[in-house]
Formats: structure tokens, sequence, C-alpha cells
């Protein structure tokens, strides 16, 4: 995985092959920034990744200088991971070893832009799970967005908060405000 832009442009990130992971891919992540670009000032901006894996949007998020990210993930070689990145590349990241699920009933935080990449094979009923949660928890700011990042065969568009979805290669981009 690599940074895209930003204070680390074009640095490779090497995570260990272990991880359970699916990193987004450079495509879709630049797809994904390209379209937040236009609608936020990212140095201004609190995040929440949810399902954060490597940390690769997490990373990207900082290299861009946004002010404050939390990586959540229940996967500890995951975490340990994004810390020692962070740490090494010193990023404002905040790691949260937790079931995203239980984050987003204990949180009383709101951010700018929370996006969730959770397994593609994870039930449909889970994936609306999480725009019924942050918006229930009222855990967005005024003008922040939910992205859930999921494969053509989960199907979103019903949900009350949907606003569009933007296709890249095997990723879809779902955008709840």
């Amino acid at each position: 995985m690599r940074i895209i832009s930003g204070t680390y442009k074009g640095k490779r990130i090497f995570a260990p092959k272990k991880l359970p992971v699916r990193p987004t891919t450079d495509m879709a992540k630049e797809g994904l920034f390209n379209i937040l670009n236009n609608r936020y000032y990212l140095e201004d901006i609190n995040v929440l990744d949810l399902f954060s894996g490597t940390g690769n949007i997490s990373f990207e998020f900082a290299s861009r200088g946004a002010k404050t990210i939390t990586a959540v993930d229940s996967n500890k070689a995951c975490i340990e991971f994004i810390n020692r990145t962070a740490k090494a590349l010193d990023f404002p990241i905040d790691s949260c070893k937790m079931d995203v699920f239980t984050f987003l009933e204990r949180t009383k935080i709101q951010y700018d832009i929370i996006f969730a990449d959770p397994p593609y094979d994870m039930d449909e009923t889970h994936f609306l799970k999480l725009p019924n949660l942050v918006f229930k928890n009222i855990l967005l700011k005024e003008d922040g967005i939910l992205i859930v990042e999921h494969s053509p065969q989960t199907k979103l568009e019903e949900h009350q908060h949907f606003q569009q979805k933007r296709k890249y290669g095997s990723s879809i981009f779902s955008f709840f405000v």
C-alpha cells in the first residue's frame, strides 16, 4: 500500500502478510479522496476509521493533515501495526482495539468523516447496522458524512440516510448524510 498525497506522498507501507485484511486499492482510495477534497478542508476534520485493518485510510488522512484520527479494529495485530506505523511517521492516530459496533454504541464523540471498510462477506444486516448506529447516536457533526466501502453484491441504497454511491473496480463507496 502507498500513501497517495500529502506529507508522505508516495511512501510505501508494508503491512505484515499475516493480517486478516483487504486494504482499499490505490485506485479506489484516490477516487475517494478526490471526492473528499472537494467537500472538506482535510486539515480541519476529525476522522473515525472503522474496521481499520492496516490503517491504510487512516494513514492517508494523516498524511493529508487531518486534525485527529481514531482507528478502530478488533484485531490486536492490526492495532499494533497501526500504532507502530503512526508512531514512526508521527501521525495523530489514536487506535482502539474493540468491536466496531460496541465502539459505536459507547462513543459520544462526533466526527466530520466516518469511514467503514467491513469485511465484504459481512451480512447485509450488519452493513445496515453501521449507518443505523451512527445516526441513532448522532456521531456525525453537522455536514458530516459516513462512507461505507462494500462489494457490488451489498445493497445499501434503501437506507434513509443514503445519498450516493461511487464504484471503483470491485469496490463501492456508499455515502450517508
